[in-house]
């Protein structure tokens, strides 16, 4: 595995890992580390519009502001929107674990068998910690 500083490299922006290349080099680890870091930006700031959204609701449920129906309408928003926080919330971890693991050079590695996921499932799903073959188990004993 290349020793570059994937976090320093500048990459085209057209740029997009090829199977030909050193697996999980610094250049297709740089790739990864922008699109978490992008994805990372996105739910931090959606998470800040939700529980902004939250505080409207409450205030406006503590200020008696409208009639039943709008105070029903209000408890189902916040419901709704405490439920989108707690999903982002799980998101943010998986993306925060990504980002950790590509520190420790594990990134796009399975964390049972050590194998590499492959870059096509990498590609669809940055979040992946199995392989393919791995995740499809895992979903059969589930059941």
């Amino acid at each position: 595995m290349s020793k570059k500083n994937y976090k320093t490299i500048q990459l085209d922006p057209k740029y997009k890992p090829k199977v030909s290349e050193e697996y999980m080099g610094a250049e297709q680890r740089a790739y990864f580390y922008k699109i978490l870091c992008e994805q990372r930006d996105e739910l931090v700031s959606g998470m800040n519009d939700v529980m902004d959204a939250i505080n409207i609701a409450q205030k406006n449920k503590t200020a008696g502001t409208g009639d039943e129906g709008d105070s029903g309408n209000l408890s189902t928003e916040a419901d709704m929107q405490l439920k989108v926080h707690a999903r982002n919330a799980n998101l943010l971890k998986k993306v925060d674990r990504a980002l950790e693991s590509l520190d420790a050079g594990t990134f796009g590695y399975s964390l049972l068998s050590g194998e590499p996921i492959g870059l096509k499932r990498m590609m669809a799903r940055p979040l992946a910690t199995l392989t393919l073959e791995e995740q499809e188990e895992a979903e059969k004993s589930e059941r």
